[in-house]
């Protein structure tokens, strides 16, 4: 049985894990070195078993994947949005934490693009990447991924962005790996057929293969609907019983109401999984640190304190090799160009 095989799941999210994979778990965790506490509370062990998975347990791919995220993390501190930033492309209902989860206790992400309300994709994406991190907030200790329902009522060409969809893509893929559990594509259009033909380069096989097109008078789409969800609970929109609809006043207190949870999210006293404190360096304000503690030079030639927690992050996006680049022009190139992007971009209005 090959390695990547040989997780065990107990069907609520829990995996057991074999000798082999904990050592490369413990692999990567050696290469990270020290790290900051919201990074090192970020890398348990369950999170890098993600990165793992999702690179099919190749230490090297998944150590650069991480290390990746690790300093998007730094950078863009995605658990610092808040609800007050991002509201207003909250207003019609376009993304939005469902208030049921599905029979595994995943925290549900309905989604509606035909709600698209601004034009800013910068904006757009932050508030993809609130929902992101509220839905990971709110589940439960045992479970690691959460679904998407995507109505298409209403949804027409006007909708589609490619350039929406491929950052879409990128987020979920390289910054929340294993986070999707399911995607149900509900009622998709005719039309929107040869745009998935598309969008499916930009994607995985294993991201690819999780999703579902469901439709409301196929008998085989309502058993995928019956199997994941309790009908009652589900909103009639989607088949289900539930006469409660997205109310932009509630969902806005709910919201509020996380986000004064998420700093305790990211405490250590949160953490599920101990950590060594000589692993974790104290970090010092610009005050603190000592002006005259000697540099040394890294394998750029480049001088770098010691004690820089992201040493290794930059020595890895200077080291990256031309043939990953060339790997990723290639699939590129396998997908479509951009011209033909652009004109499935410009048709008209269905």
């Amino acid at each position: 049985m090959s390695l990547k095989n040989s997780v065990v799941s107990n069907g609520s999210g829990e995996q057991s894990l074999s000798e082999e994979q904990r050592a490369k778990i413990n692999e990567i965790r050696a290469s990270l070195g020290q790290l900051p506490d919201k990074l090192s509370i970020y890398c348990s062990d369950s999170a890098i078993q993600r990165y793992l998975t999702a690179r099919n347990w190749n230490v090297k791919k998944a150590s650069k994947m991480l290390k990746e995220t690790l300093k998007w993390r730094l950078d863009y501190k995605p658990e610092e949005i808040r609800w007050e930033e991002i509201a207003h492309e909250a207003e019609t209902g376009k993304i939005y934490r469902s208030n049921f989860v599905d029979k595994h206790g995943r925290s549900v992400l309905v989604m509606r693009p035909a709600r698209q309300n601004t034009n800013s994709t910068k904006g757009q994406i932050k508030y993809l990447v609130y929902c992101m991190e509220n839905a990971i907030l709110n589940l439960p200790a045992n479970q690691e991924q959460m679904v998407w329902l995507i109505d298409f009522h209403g949804f027409n060409m006007s909708h589609i962005s490619v350039k929406v969809t491929k950052e879409t893509a990128h987020i979920l893929q390289d910054r929340y790996p294993e986070r999707l559990g399911l995607a149900i594509l509900y009622n998709a259009p005719k039309f929107f057929e040869p745009f998935w033909m598309v969008v499916k380069p930009f994607l995985e096989r294993k991201t690819y293969n999780k999703v579902k097109f469901v439709y409301p008078n196929d008998h085989n789409s309502l058993k995928i609907m019956e199997e994941h969800f309790d009908m009652d609970k589900l909103e009639s929109s989607f088949g289900g019983n539930s006469q409660v609809g997205f109310n932009i006043t509630d969902y806005a207190a709910r919201m509020r109401e996380d986000d004064t949870k998420m700093p305790f999210f990211w405490s250590r006293a949160n953490s599920s999984e101990t950590i060594e404190e000589s692993a974790i360096p104290s970090i010092k304000t610009d005050s603190e640190k000592d002006p005259d503690k000697p540099v040394k030079e890294d394998n750029t030639g480049k001088s770098v304190k010691e004690d820089d927690p992201c040493k290794f992050i930059k020595e890895d996006e200077e080291n990256s090799s031309s043939q990953e680049r060339a790997e990723e022009l290639h699939r590129n190139e396998n997908g479509m160009n951009n011209e033909q992007l652009s004109s499935l971009e410009s048709k008209p209005q269905s």
